[in-house]
């Protein structure tokens, strides 16, 4: 079977674990602060920090614009932000986990990101963030969205703030910017299938010193660990209660080891894009998704449309090659039955939408099989 997703795992993260786990010291520490440092200069961005999941980044990312700035007005309870329903469940409950209304936003046909569209007409006074997805690593038109901001400043005076989920879109990028440089807050995941895991982690990248500075605080209870302890446990006082979000040596042990792969993995998934963009282009019953010369996909994943998904599913089982949806749309859940409304484009994509394995672990003569296979028919 050839895997659609499969862990990448360097013996340099191996050898690094080990060395942590004899250490003696295995929480936040000195592996943490190398790691994200190694971050900061690959994005060429000083606001990064580390957490044990891109979920407890988003969460961590609503929380802190709750407190009213300069930049933005203070979220408060019932507040709308305005969301894609085609991602993870783990992109979307961080919002009702901070009590603020989700309200759907269509997808473009084009490329599964959110409907820019529909994303401004939904837009009223009470919406406070946009929050969009690059799908597959993707990236979102950034500047359309800044365009909305400022069109919503001019009615509403104020402009809504923008989180980016690029769970999928590790190397990613947008005018020729790695994502988390376009001024908006943006969450990385290092969870274990993708293109760098850290067995399980995440990451922040923040627009400016004032978040940053209260993030670094509140992923770690709202204790300031680069000022003198009152002694090894006891804390000076504590302005701001966080929570227990930080990441581990161990984690970061082996983000350091997977990271130094990273140009060579992304590398290999766009390369293995490139040639399925190539062979599919005019194959009966498949639709490629749009491809724009200023912004690159890292290609976490290949989706596509196809035409009777069903048989299509069962004939690549049969060639002993692993395909699916990958993510439900998130707007069918009891959870969320609140805020259901029609998401035309959503309905009309989800019985046709299939990805196909693009990994770094795809051989030339993989991908060669996979065409055949889907050439042959279904």
């Amino acid at each position: 079977m050839i895997p659609l997703f499969k862990v990448f795992m360097s013996d340099e993260s191996k050898q690094n674990a080990l060395e942590v786990l004899g250490s003696g010291f295995i929480g936040q520490g000195s592996k943490v602060d190398e790691f994200e440092n190694e971050l900061k200069n690959i994005f060429d961005n000083e606001y990064i920090v580390t957490t044990n999941s891109a979920t407890s980044a988003e969460h961590l990312a609503f929380h802190l614009l709750k407190n009213k700035s300069d930049r933005w007005d203070g979220l408060k309870l019932g507040d709308e932000v305005l969301c894609t329903p085609l991602t993870c469940t783990a992109t979307n409950w961080p919002v009702l986990a901070n009590n603020f209304k989700i309200k759907w936003v269509d997808v473009n046909p084009d490329n599964f990101n959110m409907d820019l569209d529909d994303l401004e007409r939904k837009i009223t006074p009470n919406t406070k963030v946009i929050y969009v997805v690059h799908w597959g690593g993707y990236p979102v038109d950034l500047d359309r969205v800044k365009e909305i901001q400022n069109k919503t400043y001019d009615l509403y005076g104020f402009k809504p703030a923008v989180i980016e989920d690029c769970a999928h879109a590790m190397g990613s990028t947008y005018k020729g910017k790695m994502l988390g440089n376009h001024g908006n807050i943006c969450t990385y995941s290092f969870q274990a299938i993708k293109h760098i895991t850290a067995v399980d982690g995440g990451m922040m990248i923040l627009p400016h010193r004032e978040l940053y500075d209260r993030a670094k605080l509140l992923r770690w209870y709202g204790i300031d660990r680069e000022t003198n302890r009152k002694d090894f446990r006891c804390e000076e006082d504590i302005k701001e209660w966080g929570f227990k979000f930080h990441m581990n040596d161990v984690s970061a042990a082996v983000g350091l080891g997977n990271l130094k792969y990273m140009d060579e993995i992304v590398s290999k998934h766009r390369d293995n894009a490139k040639y399925y963009d190539d062979e599919l282009s005019n194959v009966s019953g498949v639709t490629v998704l749009e491809r724009k010369s200023d912004r690159q996909s890292s290609f976490w994943i290949y989706s596509m449309l196809v035409d009777n998904r069903q048989g299509f599913m069962n004939h690549m089982k049969e060639c002993n090659i692993m395909v699916s949806q990958v993510h439900e749309r998130n707007d069918i859940h009891t959870c969320v039955s609140e805020f259901k409304i029609h998401l035309h484009t959503v309905d009309k994509i989800i019985p046709q939408l299939i990805s196909i394995p693009v990994g770094w672990w795809v051989t030339k003569e993989q991908r060669e099989y996979i065409i055949e296979c889907i050439r042959s028919g279904w």
